[in-house]
């Protein structure tokens, strides 16, 4: 019973964005393209959570995941999860970013 609901670890955005200057990390950004273009993190890649079963990344180093409030995030870390990643959501998503992001007009 407990197998089919491990957690997956998170952290805040505050953990992240030291996180992000200290080491090289993989990010996705699992909101729509539009949300993305509107402005997010530099170092994050777009994947949609609609194609996130099609992420083809390094399984050896952890897979970080954001979307805007945390919600879709999590759905994508459990789906990251089964194909064999090692992924930690970040809690709040780009509504509690307040680092530097690029994009938007």
């Amino acid at each position: 019973m407990f197998g089919l609901f491990k957690s997956v670890p998170s952290i805040s955005t505050k953990e992240l964005e030291s996180l992000l200057s200290t080491q090289k990390i993989t990010l996705l950004d699992v909101r729509s393209p539009g949300e993305y273009r509107g402005g997010h993190i530099q170092k994050a890649n777009n994947v949609p959570l609609n194609k996130i079963t099609t992420y083809k990344g390094k399984n050896t180093e952890p897979v970080y995941v954001i979307c805007q409030s945390g919600m879709r995030s999590k759905n994508a870390a459990k789906q990251l999860k089964k194909m064999g990643y090692n992924v930690i959501n970040v809690r709040g998503g780009m509504s509690q970013w307040t680092g530097k992001t690029r994009g938007g007009k």
